[in-house]
């Protein structure tokens, strides 16, 4: 099968598009013919190996666990292992395996049978593949700590990317105030998708304006606590999904002191994958939720994809695409 495959840390230009063996799925894993796939940010810190911490689980020097990066996907079932329960050979699936062996980058990739749903019949395969990780860190940054009412101020940092394009259309569903804060190109988008307010971060600094938020949703992570904390209201949350390292561990180290002077709250969200993914289908089959694809990118342009994604200019998510012909 073909695959987009790296051999070392770098920038784009390491990624290749290769012959490799076809993947054989074990009792409990089905095989699946793969249609779209997603690029995240996790994928990009893969690529590139930093912040450092990310070789961890994949290669101190070069990756030798992942080989072939890609979590989020969205296909069709080829096989089943002998155990599976819920799949049968030609279901639309979709979900994010980075628990397991990531591999979306390809024609086909192995997934256990926890980490995917049946495709609703109204999304197309590029839109499913948008959707898990993206979709579910917006779900899980508004809803994991606190549950939202109408009317709140909610605030999104960085709402013109993948997670915050979702997060705007589901703090709008839940009956939200929604500020979207996102560059000047993105800004038409975001109104687009239902935000109330836009703040253009090179114009305006959201943190000292004087206005106070219920829910701070922050997808940058790139300035300190204290200044997000102006900006709380009074029993105000402040929730981080991703960013800047050196921002996260401030908050783990400082956030919970913080939290204990007040009633304002400073937490961050870790990545729980394919938890409510049932949820956040039901939002998208209701309408409520769509996912915004700025492009698509052919399996063979996966290189040019990530540069696309480097420059930082998205619109919401970007997709590689895979085709498949008879004797694929």
């Amino acid at each position: 099968m073909k695959a987009i495959v790296y051999g070392k840390y770098g920038l784009p230009d390491v990624l290749e598009l290769r012959e490799v063996e076809k993947p054989a799925p074990k009792e409990n894993e089905v095989l699946i013919k793969v249609h779209a796939a997603s690029i995240n940010s996790w994928d990009w810190d893969m690529l590139t190996g930093r912040p450092l911490e990310y070789r961890l689980g994949s290669g101190l020097l070069k990756p030798t666990k992942t080989k072939i990066l890609g979590c989020d996907i969205a296909g069709r079932v080829e096989t089943v292992g002998r155990n599976i329960k819920r799949f049968h050979p030609g279901d639309e699936v979709f979900g994010d395996l980075c628990e397991g062996y990531w591999g979306g980058f390809a024609e086909y990739a192995c997934a256990s049978e926890d980490e995917l749903m049946l495709k609703p019949a109204g999304m197309t395969f590029e839109e499913a593949a948008a959707t898990p990780q993206a979709g579910l860190l917006a779900l899980q940054g508004l809803c994991d700590k606190r549950e939202i009412k109408p009317g709140q101020k909610v605030l999104i940092n960085g709402a013109g990317g993948g997670v915050g394009t979702f997060a705007i259309q589901m703090a709008k569903a839940f009956g939200a105030d929604v500020t979207g804060v996102d560059s000047t190109g993105k800004l038409d988008m975001i109104s687009s998708l239902g935000a109330d307010h836009v703040i253009d971060y090179t114009q305006e600094d959201f943190t000292n304006n004087g206005k106070c938020y219920d829910l701070i949703l922050d997808v940058k992570t790139d300035r300190s606590i204290f200044d997000y904390r102006r900006a709380l209201s009074s029993d105000g949350i402040y929730v981080t999904v991703g960013g800047r390292s050196a921002r996260i561990l401030q908050l783990v180290s400082l956030g919970s002191l913080v939290s204990m002077i007040g009633s304002k709250k400073m937490t961050l969200i870790m990545h729980k994958p394919n938890k409510n993914l049932d949820i956040l289908s039901e939002l998208i089959e209701s309408g409520k939720v769509k996912p915004v694809i700025d492009r698509c990118f052919p399996l063979s342009e996966t290189a040019e994809a990530f540069r696309y994604f480097g420059e930082g200019h998205f619109k919401g998510k970007i997709v590689i695409t895979v085709e498949h012909n008879n004797n694929t």
